[in-house]
Protein backbone atom coordinates (compact mmCIF):
# COMPACT_ATOMS: atom_id res chain seq x y z
CA UNK A 1 0.00 0.00 0.00
CA UNK A 2 1.68 3.45 -1.04
CA UNK A 3 1.99 5.94 2.02
CA UNK A 4 0.08 9.28 1.98
CA UNK A 5 1.76 11.47 -0.77
CA UNK A 6 4.53 13.68 0.72
CA UNK A 7 5.51 17.05 -0.67
CA UNK A 8 9.38 17.24 -0.31
CA UNK A 9 9.57 20.61 1.54
CA UNK A 10 7.07 19.12 3.70
CA UNK A 11 9.04 16.16 4.55
CA UNK A 12 12.48 18.38 4.71
CA UNK A 13 10.65 20.11 7.18
CA UNK A 14 9.16 17.47 9.59
CA UNK A 15 12.84 16.43 8.94
CA UNK A 16 14.39 19.44 10.13
CA UNK A 17 12.01 20.00 13.35
CA UNK A 18 12.89 16.41 14.23
CA UNK A 19 16.67 16.91 14.29
CA UNK A 20 16.37 20.51 15.95
CA UNK A 21 14.36 18.57 18.90
CA UNK A 22 16.78 15.42 19.27
CA UNK A 23 20.12 18.59 19.41
CA UNK A 24 18.43 19.98 22.36
CA UNK A 25 17.60 16.80 24.15
CA UNK A 26 21.34 15.28 23.30
CA UNK A 27 23.39 17.98 23.50
CA UNK A 28 24.17 19.84 26.81
CA UNK A 29 26.77 21.68 25.60
CA UNK A 30 25.49 25.12 25.05
CA UNK A 31 28.53 25.97 22.82
CA UNK A 32 27.74 22.58 20.78
CA UNK A 33 24.68 23.72 20.25
CA UNK A 34 24.84 27.07 19.43
CA UNK A 35 27.16 26.12 16.59
CA UNK A 36 24.85 23.76 15.53
CA UNK A 37 22.37 26.67 15.51
CA UNK A 38 20.92 27.69 11.84
CA UNK A 39 22.24 25.00 9.76
CA UNK A 40 20.54 23.41 6.51
CA UNK A 41 20.10 19.66 8.02
CA UNK A 42 20.55 18.77 4.52
CA UNK A 43 22.40 15.85 5.20
CA UNK A 44 20.29 14.78 8.26
CA UNK A 45 17.29 15.46 5.58
CA UNK A 46 18.54 12.95 3.05
CA UNK A 47 19.86 10.20 5.79
CA UNK A 48 15.87 10.60 7.28
CA UNK A 49 14.58 9.98 3.32
CA UNK A 50 17.07 7.25 2.90
CA UNK A 51 15.95 5.55 6.30
CA UNK A 52 12.02 6.11 5.20
CA UNK A 53 12.25 4.83 1.69
CA UNK A 54 14.16 2.05 3.11
CA UNK A 55 11.39 1.01 5.64
CA UNK A 56 8.87 2.52 3.82
CA UNK A 57 7.05 4.34 6.84
CA UNK A 58 6.58 0.96 8.90
CA UNK A 59 9.33 1.20 11.04
CA UNK A 60 9.79 0.22 14.73
CA UNK A 61 9.50 3.05 17.72
CA UNK A 62 13.22 1.85 18.21
CA UNK A 63 14.35 2.08 14.78
CA UNK A 64 13.03 5.42 14.13
CA UNK A 65 15.25 6.52 17.22
CA UNK A 66 18.68 5.23 16.52
CA UNK A 67 17.93 6.54 13.07
CA UNK A 68 17.22 9.82 14.36
CA UNK A 69 20.22 9.88 16.88
CA UNK A 70 22.29 8.70 13.56
CA UNK A 71 20.95 12.25 11.48
CA UNK A 72 22.84 14.28 15.08
CA UNK A 73 25.96 12.37 14.34
CA UNK A 74 26.14 13.49 10.83
CA UNK A 75 24.71 16.84 11.63
CA UNK A 76 27.80 17.13 14.35
CA UNK A 77 30.59 15.72 12.18
CA UNK A 78 29.04 18.03 9.48
CA UNK A 79 29.26 21.67 11.76
CA UNK A 80 33.19 20.45 13.56
CA UNK A 81 34.43 20.75 9.97
CA UNK A 82 32.67 24.03 9.37
CA UNK A 83 34.26 24.86 12.72
CA UNK A 84 37.59 24.14 11.65
CA UNK A 85 36.87 25.50 7.94
CA UNK A 86 36.46 28.98 8.71
CA UNK A 87 39.76 28.89 10.77
CA UNK A 88 41.81 27.70 7.39
CA UNK A 89 40.03 29.48 5.55
CA UNK A 90 39.70 32.76 7.38
CA UNK A 91 35.97 33.03 7.02
CA UNK A 92 34.09 35.56 9.80
CA UNK A 93 30.85 34.40 8.93
CA UNK A 94 28.95 31.12 9.30
CA UNK A 95 25.54 31.34 8.93
CA UNK A 96 24.84 34.96 9.18
CA UNK A 97 26.79 35.33 11.86
CA UNK A 98 30.53 35.54 13.49
CA UNK A 99 32.27 32.62 12.25
CA UNK A 100 32.79 30.45 16.35
CA UNK A 101 37.02 31.38 16.15
CA UNK A 102 36.00 34.94 15.85
CA UNK A 103 33.72 34.94 18.61
CA UNK A 104 36.07 32.88 21.11
CA UNK A 105 39.32 32.54 19.67
CA UNK A 106 41.14 30.37 17.48
CA UNK A 107 42.18 27.66 20.18
CA UNK A 108 38.78 26.94 21.40
CA UNK A 109 37.44 26.63 18.48
CA UNK A 110 39.69 23.99 17.62
CA UNK A 111 39.40 22.00 20.81
CA UNK A 112 35.11 22.75 20.56
CA UNK A 113 35.10 21.33 17.22
CA UNK A 114 37.51 18.33 18.36
CA UNK A 115 34.89 17.42 21.19
CA UNK A 116 31.96 17.56 18.81
CA UNK A 117 33.41 14.96 16.53
CA UNK A 118 34.36 13.08 19.83
CA UNK A 119 30.40 13.58 21.20
CA UNK A 120 29.41 12.34 17.57
CA UNK A 121 31.29 9.33 17.75
CA UNK A 122 30.32 8.08 21.60
CA UNK A 123 26.72 8.15 19.66
CA UNK A 124 27.71 6.06 16.71
CA UNK A 125 29.45 3.76 19.26
CA UNK A 126 25.84 2.88 20.58
CA UNK A 127 24.81 1.93 17.33
CA UNK A 128 27.27 -0.59 16.65
CA UNK A 129 30.87 -1.23 15.03
CA UNK A 130 29.88 -0.28 11.84
CA UNK A 131 27.90 2.44 12.09
CA UNK A 132 31.44 3.54 14.35
CA UNK A 133 33.62 2.45 11.49
CA UNK A 134 31.23 5.00 8.91
CA UNK A 135 31.86 7.64 11.16
CA UNK A 136 35.69 7.09 11.29
CA UNK A 137 35.78 6.48 7.76
CA UNK A 138 33.61 10.02 6.94
CA UNK A 139 35.76 12.18 9.11
CA UNK A 140 38.93 10.50 7.60
CA UNK A 141 37.87 10.91 3.70
CA UNK A 142 36.76 14.84 5.28
CA UNK A 143 40.21 15.31 6.41
CA UNK A 144 42.15 14.00 3.98
CA UNK A 145 39.91 16.14 1.65
CA UNK A 146 40.87 19.15 3.09
CA UNK A 147 44.57 18.64 3.72
CA UNK A 148 44.22 18.53 -0.34
CA UNK A 149 42.85 21.89 -0.40
CA UNK A 150 45.17 23.47 1.45
CA UNK A 151 48.01 21.65 -0.72
CA UNK A 152 46.28 22.98 -3.89
CA UNK A 153 45.93 26.58 -2.95
CA UNK A 154 49.12 27.03 -2.08
CA UNK A 155 50.59 29.79 -3.94
CA UNK A 156 54.25 27.89 -3.91
CA UNK A 157 52.18 24.25 -5.06
CA UNK A 158 54.28 22.50 -6.91
CA UNK A 159 52.98 21.36 -10.65
CA UNK A 160 55.97 19.48 -11.85
CA UNK A 161 53.79 16.29 -10.62
CA UNK A 162 50.75 17.18 -12.88
CA UNK A 163 52.00 17.79 -16.24
CA UNK A 164 48.14 18.40 -17.47
CA UNK A 165 45.23 20.20 -17.44
CA UNK A 166 43.22 17.23 -16.77
CA UNK A 167 45.52 15.57 -13.94
CA UNK A 168 45.10 19.53 -12.02
CA UNK A 169 41.36 19.42 -12.91
CA UNK A 170 41.36 15.60 -11.48
CA UNK A 171 42.72 16.86 -8.28
CA UNK A 172 40.02 19.40 -7.88
CA UNK A 173 37.53 16.44 -8.21
CA UNK A 174 39.11 14.30 -5.57
CA UNK A 175 38.95 17.46 -3.61
CA UNK A 176 35.34 17.71 -4.07
CA UNK A 177 34.75 13.97 -3.72
CA UNK A 178 36.34 13.51 0.05
CA UNK A 179 35.16 16.93 1.37
CA UNK A 180 31.73 17.15 0.51
CA UNK A 181 30.59 14.28 -1.55
CA UNK A 182 32.12 11.69 1.08
CA UNK A 183 29.88 12.81 4.07
CA UNK A 184 26.39 13.38 1.36
CA UNK A 185 27.46 9.62 0.94
CA UNK A 186 27.65 8.54 4.37
CA UNK A 187 24.33 10.36 5.74
CA UNK A 188 22.09 7.99 3.10
CA UNK A 189 24.26 5.18 4.18
CA UNK A 190 23.36 5.91 8.35
CA UNK A 191 19.69 5.83 7.09
CA UNK A 192 19.82 2.87 5.33
CA UNK A 193 21.76 0.68 7.81
CA UNK A 194 19.49 2.42 10.38
CA UNK A 195 16.85 0.93 9.04
CA UNK A 196 18.55 -2.63 8.56
CA UNK A 197 18.81 -2.54 4.52
CA UNK A 198 21.04 -5.55 2.68
CA UNK A 199 24.13 -4.19 1.64
CA UNK A 200 23.20 -3.83 -1.72
CA UNK A 201 20.65 -1.31 -0.80
CA UNK A 202 23.04 0.28 1.46
CA UNK A 203 25.39 0.50 -2.07
CA UNK A 204 22.69 2.02 -4.02
CA UNK A 205 22.25 4.85 -1.23
CA UNK A 206 25.95 5.85 -0.46
CA UNK A 207 26.17 6.37 -4.45
CA UNK A 208 23.28 8.02 -4.74
CA UNK A 209 24.21 10.58 -1.83
CA UNK A 210 28.07 10.65 -3.51
CA UNK A 211 25.99 11.90 -6.53
CA UNK A 212 23.75 14.60 -4.58
CA UNK A 213 27.00 16.01 -3.07
CA UNK A 214 29.75 16.02 -6.15
CA UNK A 215 26.41 18.24 -7.40
CA UNK A 216 25.95 20.43 -4.23
CA UNK A 217 29.91 21.50 -3.98
CA UNK A 218 30.02 22.40 -7.67
CA UNK A 219 26.71 24.47 -7.18
CA UNK A 220 28.31 25.50 -4.61
CA UNK A 221 31.72 26.67 -6.28
CA UNK A 222 29.60 27.96 -9.33
CA UNK A 223 27.68 30.10 -7.18
CA UNK A 224 30.66 31.72 -5.40
CA UNK A 225 32.78 31.78 -8.65
CA UNK A 226 29.45 33.64 -10.80
CA UNK A 227 29.54 36.22 -7.20
CA UNK A 228 33.23 36.83 -7.58
CA UNK A 229 34.42 34.79 -4.72
CA UNK A 230 37.00 31.93 -4.57
CA UNK A 231 37.71 33.51 -7.95
CA UNK A 232 41.76 32.28 -7.89
CA UNK A 233 42.26 28.35 -6.94
CA UNK A 234 39.03 27.33 -7.80
CA UNK A 235 39.14 28.73 -11.45
CA UNK A 236 42.80 27.86 -12.09
CA UNK A 237 41.74 24.21 -13.41
CA UNK A 238 39.08 25.86 -15.19
CA UNK A 239 41.78 28.08 -16.97
CA UNK A 240 43.57 25.27 -17.74
CA UNK A 241 40.86 23.61 -19.31
CA UNK A 242 40.07 26.20 -21.58
CA UNK A 243 43.42 26.96 -22.41
CA UNK A 244 46.44 24.82 -23.79
CA UNK A 245 49.00 26.09 -20.87
CA UNK A 246 49.58 25.48 -17.64
CA UNK A 247 49.08 28.33 -14.84
CA UNK A 248 51.07 28.19 -12.14
CA UNK A 249 49.27 30.12 -9.52
CA UNK A 250 52.29 31.63 -7.96
CA UNK A 251 52.36 33.41 -11.11
CA UNK A 252 49.30 34.21 -11.78
CA UNK A 253 47.84 37.66 -9.70
CA UNK A 254 44.41 37.76 -8.58
CA UNK A 255 43.98 40.68 -10.96
CA UNK A 256 45.12 38.35 -13.78
CA UNK A 257 43.16 35.72 -12.93
CA UNK A 258 39.85 37.67 -12.28
CA UNK A 259 40.63 39.19 -15.87
CA UNK A 260 40.69 35.56 -17.39
CA UNK A 261 37.97 34.18 -15.64
CA UNK A 262 35.43 37.06 -17.22
CA UNK A 263 36.55 36.58 -20.94
CA UNK A 264 35.82 32.27 -19.82
CA UNK A 265 32.98 33.15 -17.59
CA UNK A 266 30.10 31.77 -20.03
CA UNK A 267 32.00 28.97 -20.79
CA UNK A 268 32.64 28.05 -17.45
CA UNK A 269 29.30 28.31 -15.82
CA UNK A 270 28.04 26.22 -18.99
CA UNK A 271 31.01 23.51 -17.69
CA UNK A 272 29.88 23.89 -14.27
CA UNK A 273 26.34 23.49 -15.08
CA UNK A 274 27.14 20.02 -17.48
CA UNK A 275 28.91 18.78 -14.81
CA UNK A 276 26.40 19.48 -12.06
CA UNK A 277 23.25 18.31 -14.52
CA UNK A 278 25.61 15.11 -14.82
CA UNK A 279 25.37 14.43 -11.46
CA UNK A 280 22.05 15.25 -10.67
CA UNK A 281 20.59 12.62 -13.41
CA UNK A 282 22.84 10.04 -11.84
CA UNK A 283 20.95 10.42 -8.75
CA UNK A 284 18.07 10.56 -10.00
CA UNK A 285 18.69 7.23 -11.39
CA UNK A 286 19.86 5.59 -8.55
CA UNK A 287 16.38 6.36 -7.03
CA UNK A 288 14.62 4.91 -9.26
CA UNK A 289 16.94 1.43 -8.76
CA UNK A 290 14.55 -1.79 -8.23
CA UNK A 291 16.22 -3.16 -4.75
CA UNK A 292 14.05 0.06 -3.74
CA UNK A 293 10.66 -0.78 -2.38
CA UNK A 294 7.96 1.21 -3.92
CA UNK A 295 6.21 4.17 -1.82
CA UNK A 296 5.85 7.95 -1.86
CA UNK A 297 9.56 8.12 -0.44
CA UNK A 298 11.02 6.60 -3.20
CA UNK A 299 9.22 9.21 -5.02
CA UNK A 300 11.12 11.87 -3.16
CA UNK A 301 14.46 10.40 -3.89
CA UNK A 302 13.88 11.36 -7.19
CA UNK A 303 12.82 14.67 -6.58
CA UNK A 304 15.36 15.21 -4.01
CA UNK A 305 18.56 15.77 -6.11
CA UNK A 306 16.93 18.79 -8.15
CA UNK A 307 14.75 20.02 -5.70
CA UNK A 308 18.23 20.71 -3.59
CA UNK A 309 20.63 21.93 -5.88
CA UNK A 310 18.30 24.43 -7.68
CA UNK A 311 17.52 26.08 -4.50
CA UNK A 312 21.41 26.77 -4.38
CA UNK A 313 21.60 27.55 -7.79
CA UNK A 314 18.06 29.77 -7.80
CA UNK A 315 20.73 32.79 -5.94
CA UNK A 316 22.15 33.26 -9.48
CA UNK A 317 19.08 32.40 -11.74
CA UNK A 318 20.34 29.37 -12.91
CA UNK A 319 18.18 25.48 -12.99
CA UNK A 320 19.15 21.81 -13.64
Amino acid sequence: MRTKTLSFDDFAEISRREVEKQIIAMINDKQIVSILEGGKRLRPILAHLAFKACTQGNETFDQYQKALEGRVVIELAHAASLVHDDIIDEDIIRRGKPSYHVKEGVASALLTGHKMLVSGFNIALKHGEQVAKLYIDSWEDLVSGEIDEVNFNKKSMNFKKMSTKEQIFEAYNKIIDLKTAALFSSACKVGALGADASKDIVKVFSDYGREIGLAYQLADDLVDLVNGERIDSVVIPLLNRLENKIFKIRFLQKRAVKRKFAKYKDKIQNFYIEEINKHVRKAEELSKSGLIPQSNYKDLLGIAPAYIINKMLKEIKVTV
